[in-house]
């Protein structure tokens, strides 16, 4: 891998907090009434010797967050100037301030997790190695987001060392959003997602790594299996996790809480910041970065004529401009379904509206819970930061944020900027995420050759 971006910086003191307990992490009781996917199966936007299939798994039964109806997406045609404000006003008041502080024994409530699988193809107990990737996206994103970086991954030198690649889908994002379009609550705590992708290590992930095809609804391991892992971790598997912004974040709550599940972690950009008391410049400085988020995100269009029409509209926007033109392909093929408007006209419409994104961004608590423990995540654990290397890049705190935070846990670490790239790194920079999560399999996992009938490749 190439050398330290950051060199090892001290970490100041900071306000300390005292971390929720998760809720239990158990899937709803039998029976259930199985969706169907709600869009056809793809094949993967990439050549390289893996084969793609999507599932379901139900999420935890418990959510923090009590059931209330996702409010319509707020009116702004024609809507007078003040008018607005007032309405945008209220909304954030009902979406940050009216959730409360989320202190419960959880609500129960069925819901549904979608993942994307790749196995290597011609797997067998002489060539297979047992790691596997775990891709947690950013807030906004559908689990397809990745496929550029995997581009890259899957057709490197690293390839023959990765069995399978799962990437994951929260409940509101994606097809899991469609699933879920009537159960989705207003009121959603970061930490349900961490339980979530623990649910599915412990539950639902299938013991030994293979090429055979699975269901699209996986079935539960035995509670003998389930218990082991939680107790010991995986008998077959190597889980190396890469998270980005929010799927950073809750994949590394979920590691903090089950460190002998995770044999990797990689955090690309994650929203983890440093607690500050909140009379200090850096809280006011941070909830005003919240605010324009989730105001952004609620003013979003949703829908559009047709994908051509998306294109066109996204290739004006300089926020879209910045992403890489493969990035920007798969979130229009994948990111956006086809439907019909209340006049029987054809459509397309993100499959995560606006509102379901700003109910993500209303959610602060679980970023700094989850800084409180990163330094007990156990130093076994190789850390990897993967952060933006603009110069006008935002931090999560003071300039210097990045780089101390990439010292939170100093042993085992390691850290790179990926030059003119902002937060949205795997957006904007997929082929160099994919080359620098080649590096480090490379290197974190060499005894692999040794281990198996894996050919080295000619580096």
């Amino acid at each position: 891998m190439k050398p330290n971006s950051y060199p090892p910086t001290p970490v100041e003191a900071w306000t300390a907090v005292d971390p929720r307990p998760l809720l239990s992490i158990y899937p709803p009781s039998e029976p259930l009434e199985r969706p169907a996917l709600p869009t056809k199966q793809r094949s993967p936007s990439f050549e390289a010797p893996y084969t793609l299939s999507t599932h379901i798994i139900p999420a935890c039964y418990l959510r923090k967050g009590r059931f209330l109806p996702v409010p319509p997406s707020p009116p702004t045609n024609g809507v007078p100037k003040d008018e607005k404000a007032r309405i945008m006003q209220q909304y954030k008041y009902d979406l940050r301030v009216a959730r409360g502080a989320m202190l419960t024994d959880g609500y129960p409530k069925v819901l549904w997790n979608c993942l994307n699988r790749y196995a290597r193809k011609g797997l067998n107990q002489s060539n297979k190695t047992g790691l596997t990737l775990f891709f947690a996206h950013a807030n906004g994103f559908p689990k397809e987001i990745w496929e550029p970086t995997l581009a890259t991954l899957l057709s490197s030198q690293a390839s023959i060392l990765i069995d399978e690649v799962w990437c994951w889908e929260s409940i509101q994002h994606g097809d899991a959003a469609l699933i879920n379009r009537e159960s989705i609550s207003r009121y959603f705590d970061w930490s349900d997602n961490s339980r979530d992708m623990i649910s599915f290590w412990t539950n639902f992930l299938p013991s030994e790594t293979s090429s055979r095809v699975l269901p699209l609804h996986l079935p539960r391991v035995s509670e003998q299996e389930t218990k082991r892992r939680l107790e010991v971790g995986f008998q077959s598997r190597k889980l190396m996790i890469v998270g980005h912004s929010y799927g950073g974040c809750t994949s590394t709550l979920a590691t903090e809480n089950y460190p002998h599940l995770v044999d990797s972690l990689i955090l690309i950009d994650p929203v983890i910041a440093k607690p500050y008391a909140s009379d200090s410049e850096v809280f006011q400085m941070s909830n005003a970065k919240t605010d324009a988020l989730l105001m952004g995100s609620l003013t979003r269009r949703d829908t559009w004529k047709s994908r051509e029409e998306v294109l066109t509209s996204y290739l004006r926007s300089p926020f879209f401009q910045a992403w890489h033109p493969d990035v920007l392909k798969i979130y229009i093929e994948a990111g956006i379904y086809d439907t019909t408007d209340a006049e029987g006209n054809s459509v397309v419409k993100l499959k995560m509206p606006g509102i379901y994104e700003s109910i993500v961004f209303s959610e602060r608590t679980v970023q700094l819970e989850t800084w409180q423990n990163l330094a007990n995540i156990p130093e076994r654990i190789p850390l990897r930061w993967i952060v933006p290397g603009r110069s006008d890049a935002d931090e999560f705190g003071p300039p210097g944020a990045t780089g101390e935070r990439c010292w939170s846990r100093p042993k085992n670490a390691s850290n790179i900027r990926i030059a003119g790239a902002g937060h949205l790194i795997a957006q904007e920079s997929p082929a160099e995420v994919g080359e620098d999560l080649r590096d480090f399999i490379l290197e974190v996992y060499s005894d692999l050759y040794s281990q198996k009938s894996v050919a080295r490749p000619n580096l």
